[in-house]
């Protein structure tokens, strides 16, 4: 089983840029909401403040007992910092856990938008379930971050810095010995913080491996099924789920341990000042009443370095969902800016050209065009025939500009793709792919998700054109019927016709079909020829396919042989003419251009 390799570890350098890096992406997510977060960030300091007068307060009431004087004014003050800290408190709460959820759909909203605007070779190089990952669990990890580990982490730090201020008007010494424990924690925490992080880096890169495998699993379910792979395949998420759970555990670990240690220190603290404190009161350096609002103020203490413990612990783990994210978002989107100086596009059937391109999907492997060259006018039909592997379907790609040619030009109406809008190219454009996804969700939502605006009656007719009229006829609740994921509940060629009539429906300048017959009976197949030669009449029309019996009635076949084109012409002309051709035709029975065609094994 495969494993993914490990994270090279980061030089000092690296270390700096990054934490700039994440510290940039933190304030740019909070930026909008920085006023809101300001107002929790002061209620909550209020809040805080306000009890550093109740151990002042308790001062008060025990001297005034000590002395026999009335309590009644230092009760009420007492009894107003607790209800007012406790308010001001819940109030800042809400706050900051309303802005964090703000925080986390803005950061969705972003997101979403990037990844549906990829490239289609960044999307091919990651896992979907990985991506799925960072849209849900990382983004979740910033309610922490943003608001919690930051606001809090800021007010934790003044609220520390203003008790030790009113422990040292209380006594110094005492002072002394709590400082001595604070610095004890922060070495402590300091050394085992970092490896929070890595831990947590660690379960975020799993748990998005666990969305990736699972995802393999339901993408191909029947395969699954029918190949008895169930037990393989468990076993392959269980060990991705283990890895997980192991980095998970030694985030606890670290965690746990930052943990004990701050648990530690307020009864390390408490004993100390107690100890020392107690000799003091003995030997008459302090009052009672002294050594008692001290240890109050000791108990505000320790809930300051927790709480700065706790927002650093939360910025790591903040910090690893960040890095994430940020690298979702530095993936290659395509480019959607309208351009100033965009040619106009006319109406009406579309040309295609494509002059000496030369392209592969990655650098690493073969060319699959090694020089391609073909001129299709506007209207008709040209078919692209050829063994396997020749580029016929990239041909398509490049139109549809999912890739860039390596070097070369594809003109559309004459012009460079490159030099017009990518929706106006792919707006002309109707699209049968060669797998015909169906998409979760209605049938009628299928038909209008590329042309939403279309009405009933253009609906009806092209469903008769496509001949689903029956199968919406059996249907049990019409067009409204849910087609199951990637439209289970459906056949093969019945989604293959949904495909067809979507791209109908969105009347297409220039209609792609990549193997659009290939789940279909002879009778549809007929059908779909006829209906082909009916759209070519008024669209251009380029069909990939390896039944010829789809093609025959072309009015131009492309033979593409090892990723160049090595002949144009009719059908007849190049059975007479070209070997290949002539082959695959002859294996079909299509030689003599009769008879009932038999499908290529």
């Amino acid at each position: 089983m495969s494993r993914t390799a490990p994270h090279p570890t980061p030089s000092g350098t690296d270390k700096v840029k990054v934490t700039r890096q994440t510290w940039t992406s933190l304030l740019r997510y909070i930026g909008p909401h920085r006023g809101v977060i300001a107002v929790g960030a002061v209620l909550g300091l209020f809040g805080s403040l306000t009890g550093l007068v109740q151990p002042l307060a308790a001062k008060w009431v025990l001297d005034d007992l000590g002395a026999g004087n009335d309590v009644t004014g230092a009760l009420v003050v007492l009894c107003a910092a607790v209800v007012v800290g406790a308010g001001v408190g819940a109030i800042s709460s809400y706050l900051l856990a309303r802005t964090a959820e703000s925080v986390i759909l803005a950061a969705r909203r972003t997101l979403v938008h990037r990844l549906l605007r990829l490239r289609l070779s960044a999307v091919e190089n990651a896992e979907p379930g990985d991506l799925m990952s960072r849209v849900t669990a990382d983004t979740s990890l910033l309610r922490q971050v943003t608001t919690q580990a930051v606001v809090s982490g800021g007010t934790s730090v003044v609220t520390l810095a203003a008790t030790i201020v009113m422990m040292s008007l209380m006594d110094v010494t005492l002072l002394g010995v709590t400082l001595g424990v604070v610095v004890l924690v922060g070495a402590i925490v300091s050394v085992v913080m970092p490896r929070i992080a890595k831990a947590t880096r660690d379960y975020q890169a799993a748990v998005g491996l666990i969305g990736a495998a699972l995802e393999r699993v339901f993408g191909a379910f029947r395969t699954v099924k029918a190949s008895g792979a169930e037990q393989r395949e468990e076993h392959h998420v269980d060990e991705v789920a283990v890895g997980a759970w192991q980095a998970g555990v030694r985030a606890a670990r670290w965690q746990s341990l930052v943990g004990v240690t701050a648990g530690l220190a307020v009864q390390v603290s408490f004993l100390a000042v107690l100890g020392v404190g107690g000799a003091r009161v003995a030997a008459e350096a302090m009052s009672i009443s002294t050594l008692i609002a001290f240890l109050l103020y000791l108990f505000y203490l320790i809930p300051s370095m927790s709480g700065i413990v706790q927002a650093w612990s939360q910025l790591q783990v903040g910090a690893a969902a960040i890095s994430r994210i940020g690298e979702a978002e530095a993936m290659e989107i395509e480019d959607l800016s309208q351009k100033d100086s965009a040619p106009a596009v006319s109406g009406g059937p579309a040309s295609v050209a494509f002059e000496a391109v030369e392209f592969a999907y990655r650098p690493e492997l073969p060319r699959v065009h090694k020089g391609v060259d073909f001129e299709i006018p506007p209207g008709g039909m040209t078919a692209f025939v050829g063994p396997s592997g020749a580029g016929k379907t990239t041909v398509f790609s490049l139109i549809e500009r999912f890739y860039q040619p390596d070097t070369g030009r594809i003109l559309f109406d004459g012009h460079d793709v490159v030099d017009l809008p990518l929706d106006t190219v792919r707006g002309a454009i109707g699209y049968v792919e060669q797998d015909a996804p169906v998409l979760s969700g209605t049938l009628k939502e299928n038909l209008l998700f590329g042309a939403p605006e279309i009405g009933d009656d253009e609906i009806r007719a092209v469903l008769k054109v496509a001949r689903l009229d029956a199968l919406v006829e059996r249907l049990p609740e019409g067009l409204d019927t849910v087609v199951g994921h990637r439209g289970n509940k459906l056949s093969g060629g019945e989604r293959q016709r949904v495909a067809v009539a979507r791209a109908l429906l969105r009347r297409p300048r220039l209609l792609l079909l990549d193997e659009a017959t290939s789940q279909l009976d002879a009778v549809n197949e007929a059908a779909l020829r006829d209906t082909v030669a009916e759209v070519a009449r008024h669209t251009t029309v380029l069909v990939v396919a390896h039944r010829l019996s789809t093609v025959t009635m072309a009015d131009r076949i492309i033979v593409m042989e090892s990723g160049v084109v090595s002949a144009v012409g009719t059908h007849e002309h190049l059975v007479a003419s070209h070997p290949l051709y002539a082959e695959l035709a002859a294996t079909q029975f299509l030689a003599e251009g009769v008879g009932d065609p038999t499908p290529a094994a």
